[in-house]
């Protein structure tokens, strides 16, 4: 059973204690966050070309993030945390469920390297000058989008840069996310709330609230042959950059 403490602010408990449930079983490629691990490597593309892009790093080289700070909000066991690690990065990484520090810090520790995890809350731990915020698939779990974007903005430092993904609410969505995947059981039963989710214009709009730029939006598709792919097909997913307007 997950020990995962309610925290005041963006945290769902609820969604706390799911994701704290799967903690033990994170790294497994072939377990319940197998499609996470499906999803890493189209994911860390591109913001590895975002980091490159933004901060002008050589896209040939191995630490683009060397001297940055990186903070992962929402890092589960640390399937982020510690690609960006390897990329240079002094990170810290959030989550709301202790059982997901607790499998994300020893795995690091495993792996000989060192990452600040802590359990709590982004809004309320008051976090920043960060280069690098990450939010992954988190924005559609949390009980107040608005406060917690507040809270990104805040983290992140002058100049810096932010990378958002999430799952478009679209009748495509429904259809393969939440009730093909869960009930083909790809991904865990509720895990996802489709009314949850957030269109790339209602992030568009929350991101300006809060004083952000939303660049343009690449999506994540699937494809029988090439898999999950960037794509401009917005339909089940899409990731995004972000900057101070």
């Amino acid at each position: 059973m997950s020990n995962a403490t309610p925290i005041p602010g963006t945290i769902r408990p609820d969604e706390a204690a799911h994701f704290g449930r799967l903690a033990d079983d994170w790294w497994n490629p072939a377990g319940s966050s197998a499609m996470l691990h499906r999803l890493g490597p189209v994911r860390l593309g591109f913001i590895r070309a975002s980091i490159d892009a933004h901060f002008g790093s050589d896209p040939r080289g191995v630490h683009p993030l060397r001297g940055r700070r990186a903070l992962d909000v929402g890092c589960g066991a640390g399937l982020l945390a510690e690609p960006l690690a390897r990329l240079g990065a002094d990170v810290a990484g959030i989550d709301a469920a202790h059982d997901n520090v607790r499998v994300a810090a020893a795995h690091a520790a495993a792996g000989g390297l060192t990452i600040d995890y802590r359990c709590g809350d982004v809004a309320t731990l008051g976090l920043t000058g960060f280069d690098l915020v990450t939010a992954l698939e988190v924005i559609e779990h949390v009980a107040d989008k608005a406060a917690f974007i507040s809270a990104l903005a805040a983290a992140l430092a002058p100049g810096g840069l932010m990378v958002l993904s999430t799952p478009n609410r679209t009748p495509q969505s429904r259809l393969l996310l939440v009730e093909g995947a869960e009930r083909l059981g790809m991904v865990p039963r509720g895990t996802h709330h489709w009314h949850d989710f957030i269109t790339p214009i209602e992030l568009h709009e929350a991101l300006a609230a809060a004083g952000l730029t939303m660049g343009n939006p690449q999506g994540i598709a699937w494809h029988p042959v090439k898999g999950l792919h960037l794509s401009d097909n917005l339909a089940l997913n899409y990731i995004v950059t972000v900057t101070r307007a």
